[in-house]
């Protein structure tokens, strides 16, 4: 909430006169080569920016009336020292939090003095972070179309009914669906077209921005797909559960949550059955990845809006670029797996929410429903999102001066969450029908279900929330499956630039009151939980899976703080310091994504490349037998204490339905077996190499060399 007492308001609508026009801001900026390089400026320049906002929000204000605009901060102009100075210490602090020249207590020494100057340069108005966009004080008049919402009830429960059998239908498929659509059709608001000027210069402005968002977006879909089929290079068992999921769906099964492996909810399941019949990538492990790579590559967008929503569109613009090079969301989006379902529909849902609590507008709380109820159905950390909403409304009603704009808000929340129902409603069926198998991987992990928990559970609680808060600095864990083990979770750049841009949002708050700075700042650590509450497990927090929701709001704090830095180093005269900046900024992001390559496809890649078991050399093994007899009835690959999973060398041969293993006791058996013969096991199975030798004297035993350390296995071929 603004203190209206310190802040002018914005002028008179109707005093045209007094006003400028968009359209006369930009005639003053191109009517020379001095001003056409401040209209070359305000592509990028916070305050030139701000300054065509506030007149549009001015044109425009005939239709809404909007609360005060912050006070916009004073650039000076003379060289921003101290900002520059908070920063480098910032970078320097990080960079000895690297793991290869960790040195923690001088890293904090920085960070510390990084802080004190930090804050300097805030209360000398050289740095601070840009305006938060202006709030309308639109009502809403509780208006519905009675007869359609009233009919999507009725098929609501209709479907619901119907979803009984725990799978999809076409007739519960389609009664959801009219559910939905009739919901909206009976909640959704027209509301009042926005005309903007639409002139030359204004097309020019919005090209040339889109050319350069679009140039940044594709460099963050190389990241996402480069190298695809290679990184990672091979699968580990959730995988193979993940392939017989769809396997499944693929003769008819059409599951609403798929029990095997603990539980998993539908979405990717789906959605890898969509990519491998569009991209004919097959029941593989690069169609696992592929999926996920895209899902990555989907959430982008929203995180782009997100920034804008924050701090307008050059915040977007840092925003999109900082979370689509970064390792963090990139090695999730790679692994095949599901975690890349929680960023995705975290992003779109707080950007609906906070817009719609923004400029009151009903429709967006429809759409942040409709991606609520959809992440659901993705992956199960996401479960955390309810009740981050649930908090964003409390925030909200807190700070809110007006009666009418709490009770609207109570209304709103309402809509959001019976929109988010209907979608929600075929897993809601399944949760009533069979809650343990529901929520059995959940409580495995908070409860003693599984395993005893090792210690009081508030301290362990505590314990997890400040390794989880530590992860963006300091350590990001130790599961190799889908991190570099004991690092950041964030590049030098990236975690120099959250740690300030995490003061500077707490010292904003202090002084405006804003709930959308309050919010930011909460969401982190709740978007954390479905990681901090690892109880039983604490040696699995922090995870980059588990927290990968908290990846958006991170990033868009760093992109303000550096939408701020560049603001600071701009000033408000020199041309010269403006190119200084973009310099910078460019310099910044080229260091970030040099560091965040070498992170994903050496580090990363090689250190996975370690844990990881060789399974394609199996498969490729598996596929040449066939190829040259026809069959792979008579292949087997004997199993061993933490070896290969031996469903996945038939993943890699087309074969995702069938698990290879032949058990010891059963080595007689393929004596019966006409035919050639392929037997593959471990190195040190001397046991079971015994057992082969008498069984198949004239056998050949060969030692399978492999392109991976360590990784050699034993082959056996009977001919006949």
């Amino acid at each position: 909430m603004i203190n209206n007492s310190q802040i002018p308001p914005l002028e008179d609508p109707t005093q045209e006169a007094q006003e400028p026009t968009v359209l006369d801001l930009y005639k003053s900026v191109t009517k020379d080569w001095g001003s056409f390089f401040n209209f070359i400026r305000s592509l990028w320049d916070a305050r030139r920016r701000e300054e065509l906002d506030r007149a549009l929000v001015n044109e425009v204000a005939q239709h809404y009336v909007s609360e005060p605009m912050p006070e916009q901060p004073v650039r000076v102009s003379y060289f921003p020292w101290r900002s520059l100075l908070a920063f480098f210490l910032a970078l320097g602090a990080q960079s000895l939090l690297e793991p290869q020249n960790r040195q923690t207590n001088i890293a904090v020494v920085l960070y510390v003095l990084a802080a004190g100057v930090c804050i300097w340069a805030y209360f000398k108005n050289e740095w601070h972070l840009p305006a938060l966009p202006v709030t309308w004080q639109t009502s809403d008049d509780l208006s519905t179309r009675t007869i359609p919402f009233l009919l999507s009830i009725v098929l609501a429960l209709t479907a619901f009914w119907f979803f009984g059998g725990g799978v999809f239908t076409l007739v519960n498929v389609l009664l959801w669906l009219l559910a939905i659509g009739f919901l909206f059709w009976g909640l959704w608001v027209k509301r009042p077209k926005i005309e903007q000027e639409n002139n030359p210069e204004t097309r020019t402005k919005k090209m040339l921005w889109s050319a350069l968002v679009l140039s940044v977006f594709a460099v963050t879909i190389f990241f996402r797909l480069y190298q695809i089929d290679s990184v990672p290079a091979e699968p580990f068992s959730d995988h193979a559960e993940k392939i017989l999921d769809v396997y499944d769906i693929s003769q008819g099964e059409y599951k609403i949550f798929f029990p095997r492996n603990t539980g998993r909810e539908a979405f990717q399941m789906y959605w890898t059955l969509l990519v491998a019949n569009v991209f004919g990538t097959g029941l593989s492990f690069l169609s696992l990845k592929l999926g996920t790579a895209l899902l990555g590559i989907l959430t982008i967008p929203y995180v782009y809006l997100l920034g804008k929503e924050y701090g307008g569109s050059r915040v977007g613009l840092f925003a999109l670029a900082l979370f689509g090079i970064a390792y963090w969301p990139n090695v999730i989006s790679r692994i095949g797996l599901r975690f890349p379902l929680y960023p995705l529909f975290t992003a779109p849902t707080l950007f609906y929410l906070i817009r719609g609590l923004r400029t009151r507008n009903r429709n967006d709380f429809l759409l942040s429903g409709i991606f609520l109820g959809l992440g659901l159905h993705g992956y199960s950390p996401f479960r955390m999102v309810p009740i981050l909403v649930v908090a964003a409304f409390i925030i909200y009603v807190i700070h809110v001066r007006s009666k009418e704009n709490r009770q609207q808000a109570l209304l709103w929340l309402v809509i959001l969450a019976v929109t988010s129902l209907f979608v929600f409603l075929p897993l809601l069926r399944y949760l009533l029908a069979n809650p343990d198998i529901f929520g059995y991987r959940a409580m495995t992990r908070l409860t003693s279900a599984e395993a005893a928990l090792p210690g009081p559970a508030w301290e362990i609680f505590l314990s997890n929330l400040m390794n989880g808060l530590l992860m963006f600095n300091w350590d990001n864990g130790s599961i190799w499956v889908h991190s570099v083990p004991m690092r950041p979770a964030l590049d030098v750049v990236a975690g120099a630039l959250f740690v300030i841009g995490i003061l500077l949002l707490i010292v904003r708050y202090i002084r405006q009151l804003d709930w959308r700075d309050l919010f930011l700042l909460i969401s982190i650590p709740v978007l954390l939980m479905p990681s901090v509450l690892s109880l039983a497990f604490p040696a699995e927090n922090p995870s980059l899976n588990r927290t990968g929701g908290a990846a958006v709001a991170v990033f868009i704090v760093s992109a303000l703080a550096l939408d701020g830095f560049v603001s600071s180093l701009s000033g408000v005269r020199s041309g010269r310091r403006a190119f200084v900046a973009y310099g910078v900024t460019a310099l910044l992001f080229a260091a970030s994504a040099f560091q965040n390559y070498d992170l994903v496809f050496n580090k990363f890649n090689e250190n996975f490349k370690g844990g990881a078991w060789n399974t394609s050399e199996m498969g490729r093994l598996i596929s040449e037998f066939r190829d040259k007899n026809g069959q792979t009835d008579s292949v087997w690959i004997v199993p061993f204490p933490y070896w290969v999973d031996t469903r996945l060398p038939g993943v890699w041969a087309g074969i995702p339905n069938r698990d290879f293993a032949l058990w010891p006791e059963n080595f007689a058996e393929t004596l019966n077996v006409p035919g050639p013969k392929l037997i593959m096991y471990r190195v040190d199975d001397l046991e079971t190499e015994n057992a082969l030798k008498v069984l198949y004297p004239n056998g050949v035993f060969s030692r399978y060399t492999s392109s991976y350390p360590d990784k050699d296995f034993m082959v056996l071929r009977i001919e006949r």
